[in-house]
């Protein structure tokens, strides 16, 4: 589901505070690499929740 960008620019990685990439049907922080659950319409932004996002090789 695609957030509304009013929504989408209120929002913020719990671990560092930063910025959040909408990519349904998850939320992607490029900081930490992690990827966060868009569960019915709301985003899970639960640590707990979140699954790794691989990271680029250098």
């Amino acid at each position: 589901m695609q957030l509304p960008e009013w929504l989408l620019s209120t929002l913020a990685c719990p671990r560092c505070k930063g910025p959040l990439i909408n990519n349904p049907p998850e939320l992607h922080c490029p900081h930490c690499h992690l990827a966060y659950p868009i569960q019915d319409g709301v985003p899970v932004l639960l640590p707990g929740e979140a699954r790794p996002l691989p990271t680029s090789a250098s």
